[in-house]
C-alpha cells in the first residue's frame, strides 16, 4: 500500500487547495484568468453603444452640435453671410473655420455622432422590436391567489354556479376587448399592449428618420446661382456658381430645367423705426423643366420656393449689379453689361465689386468701387441711407497693367489682384447713371449706363425630405400612443359560496400609471361584473376598493 504524505495544512482555503493539487493523478494547478479578449472588449463597447444611456447622450449631442448651424451662417446655404462675417470678426472667424462651425452639418465631427446614434438606435430598437412581437403573443399571468393585496379590489356574491360565473366573467371582459386567460377557478385579463407598440414605432420612426437625413446627404445636392435680370441659366455644374453633391451623386443626376429672372422687385419700410427694414421681395422667373418642355412663371418670394421636378429653388439674397460701358485706347468697345456688386452693408445695400477688362489696350484696365444705391455725403464722405436705388451712384479707383488672368491660377470675380498693376491718376468723383470717366495717357473711357438688380437663389434636391416627414409623423403618432394608452391587467377568482351560488374577487393593477387614475375604470369594471353576475338578483359588494400607494411589482409575486 502506497502512503500518499499531504502537506500540512496552515488553515487557508488556498493551501489546501494547493495541497490537494500535488495528489498523484491530479490535473495541476488551476490555470489563472487572465485579462479580457478581443471578443470580451467588442461586446462590451457593443453593449455600451447600444444602451439607452448612450443613445440620449448621442440624441442630446446631435442636437447640441446643430445649434452652430443654426446660429451661424452656412457656407452651404448663404456663402454671402459667411462672407460679411469674416468681415465682420476677422479674428473669430478662421477658428471657427477650423472646427467647421461654418459648415456643420457636413462636418467630420457631425457625420461622426450621426453615424454612433444610428448604430446605437438600431442595436438598441431592433432586437427589442423582435421581443415585442414575441410579447404580443404571449398570454396574460396567471391570477394572484390572494386578489385583496392588489391595489384595487372588490368581493361580491352571485347565485350562479363558480364555473358560470366566470364564463360570464371572460364574455365581459372579452367584449371589452380584454386578452382574457382562463385556469381552474381564475381568469386573468390584460389590455394596453399598443402601449409598448407605440413607444417601439417612435424608436423605429426616429431610426427611419436618421436612414431618410443620410440618404438626403447620399443622392442629394445642393448649389448656388447668383442670377442678374435678364440673364438665365439651365441646372448644369458649369452653370452654378457653387454645386455641393452627395457622396453618390454625379453631374449627370442634375435635373435638365432651366430659369430666367425677367425682372426684380423690392419695398422697404420708408418711415418710423423700421425704417429702410425690406417689406416684400418678388422675383418674376420663366422656367422650363426639361429642354422644349412650355415656359411657366413663378413670383419667387422668400420663404415661398420654386418646386421644379423635385428640385426646390429658394430666394436668399439680393443686390445691384451696375451697368459698365468700357472703351479701350483703340477706341473699341471691350466690355459692356453689368457686373454684381456684393452688399456690404444690409441695411443701406452699399456693395461694393470690380470691373476687369482683359481686352482692353494698350495695357489691361481694372476698376474697384462701390456702388450706392441712395447717395449722401456725410462729412466728406459718401455713403448709402437707403436700399432703394433714390439717387444711385458709383465709386471707381482705376487700374492699369496686368491682371493675372492669364497665369493658371483661379481668381474671384469680386476681388482685384493689384500686385501687377499701378493705379492711375484719376480724380475720384461719383458717377451717376450716363456719366463717364476718361483715362489718362488715352487709355480709354468708362462710362457707368446704369444699374440692374440681381438675386441669389439656393438650389437644394433632397430625396430624403419626403421620407423624413412621414418618419417624424410616424414618430409623433408613435408618442401620443405611448402617452394615451395604458397598461392595466384585472383578475377573477371563483369559489363556492358558504350559501350556495358563488363568492367571486374581482381585482387589478395598473402597469404604468397610479391606481388612482385606474380607479375610475376599474370602477366601472366592477359595476358591469355585478350586472351580468346577477341572474336573479345579487347582493351589494362587501367590501369598498381600496387603493395602495405601494402596490405589489407584479402579480406573479404575490401567488
Amino acid at each position: 500500500m502506497t502512503e500518499v504524505r499531504v502537506p500540512a495544512a496552515t488553515g487557508r482555503p488556498e493551501d489546501a487547495a494547493d495541497g490537494l493539487s500535488q495528489l498523484p493523478g491530479s490535473p495541476g494547478p488551476a490555470p489563472r484568468r487572465g485579462g479580457r479578449g478581443t471578443v470580451d472588449w467588442v461586446r462590451w463597447g457593443w453593449r455600451q453603444l447600444t444602451s439607452m444611456r448612450t443613445a440620449l447622450i448621442l440624441l442630446f449631442l446631435l442636437a447640441l452640435g446643430s445649434v452652430p448651424g443654426s446660429v451661424l451662417p452656412q457656407q452651404g446655404i448663404n456663402p454671402q453671410a459667411v462672407q460679411e462675417y469674416y468681415a465682420a470678426h476677422p479674428a473669430l472667424a478662421p477658428w471657427l473655420a477650423r472646427f467647421s462651425l461654418f459648415n456643420v452639418f457636413a462636418a467630420p465631427w457631425f457625420a461622426a455622432i450621426y453615424l454612433l446614434l444610428f448604430l446605437s438606435l438600431a442595436g438598441c430598437v431592433v432586437p427589442r422590436t423582435f421581443r415585442q412581437f414575441g410579447a404580443a403573443r404571449q398570454q396574460p399571468p396567471r391570477a394572484p391567489r390572494n386578489l385583496s393585496r392588489l391595489p384595487l379590489s372588490v368581493t361580491m356574491a352571485s347565485p350562479l354556479a363558480p364555473d358560470a360565473a366566470l364564463a360570464k366573467a371572460s364574455a365581459l371582459l372579452a367584449g371589452k376587448r380584454f386578452r382574457v386567460r382562463t385556469g381552474d377557478g381564475w381568469i386573468s385579463a390584460e389590455k394596453g399592449y399598443l402601449r409598448e407598440a407605440g413607444n417601439l414605432l417612435f424608436h423605429l420612426a426616429l431610426l427611419a428618420l436618421l436612414v431618410a437625413v443620410g440618404m438626403g446627404g447620399l443622392f442629394g445636392y445642393k448649389a448656388d446661382r447668383l442670377l442678374v435680370a435678364g440673364q438665365s441659366f439651365g441646372n448644369t455644374v458649369t452653370a452654378l456658381d457653387q454645386f455641393r453633391p452627395g457622396r453618390l451623386v454625379s453631374s449627370s443626376d442634375l435635373q435638365p430645367f432651366s430659369i430666367a429672372l425677367d425682372s426684380f422687385s423690392a419695398r422697404y419700410v420708408a418711415s418710423g423705426p423700421d425704417t429702410g427694414e425690406p417689406a416684400s421681395f418678388n422675383a418674376y422667373l420663366s422656367y422650363q423643366e426639361q429642354p422644349g418642355a412650355p415656359t411657366r412663371r413663378y413670383d419667387l418670394q422668400v420663404n415661398h420656393p420654386l418646386n421644379v421636378d423635385n428640385v426646390k429653388v429658394y430666394l436668399i439674397g439680393h443686390g445691384y449689379a451696375p451697368v459698365f460701358r468700357v472703351a479701350d485706347g483703340t477706341g473699341h468697345v471691350v466690355f459692356n453689361g453689368p457686373v454684381p456688386f456684393i452688399p456690404v452693408a444690409t441695411s443701406t445695400l452699399m456693395s461694393e465689386g470690380v470691373i476687369k477688362v482683359p481686352d482692353a489696350r494698350p495695357q489691361q484696365l481694372g476698376f474697384a468701387g462701390v456702388f450706392l444705391p441712395t447717395t449722401v455725403d456725410v462729412g466728406g464722405k459718401l455713403q448709402s441711407a437707403f436700399p432703394a436705388p433714390y439717387r444711385p451712384a458709383v465709386s471707381l479707383v482705376s487700374y492699369a497693367g496686368n491682371l493675372g488672368m492669364n497665369s493658371g491660377v483661379s481668381q474671384s470675380v469680386y476681388q482685384l489682384d493689384t500686385g501687377r498693376m499701378h493705379k492711375l491718376a484719376v480724380a475720384p468723383r461719383p458717377l451717376a447713371p450716363g456719366q463717364s470717366i476718361k483715362l489718362p495717357n488715352g487709355m480709354g473711357t468708362l462710362t457707368f449706363t446704369g444699374y440692374r438688380q440681381w438675386i441669389s437663389l439656393a438650389i437644394t434636391y433632397d430625396p430624403g425630405q419626403l421620407p423624413a416627414l412621414l418618419a417624424a409623423i410616424a414618430a409623433l403618432a408613435g408618442l401620443l400612443v405611448s402617452f394615451l394608452v395604458r397598461r392595466r391587467r384585472v383578475f377573477v377568482r371563483a369559489a363556492a359560496g358558504a350559501e350556495g351560488g358563488s363568492s367571486v374577487e374581482f381585482g387589478g393593477l395598473a402597469r404604468t400609471e397610479s391606481s388612482e387614475t385606474f380607479g375610475a375604470e376599474f370602477e366601472g369594471l366592477s359595476k358591469d361584473l355585478s350586472t351580468a353576475l346577477a341572474s336573479t338578483g345579487m347582493a351589494a359588494p362587501s367590501a369598498d376598493i381600496p387603493a395602495s400607494s405601494d402596490p405589489p411589482s407584479s402579480p406573479d409575486e404575490r401567488e
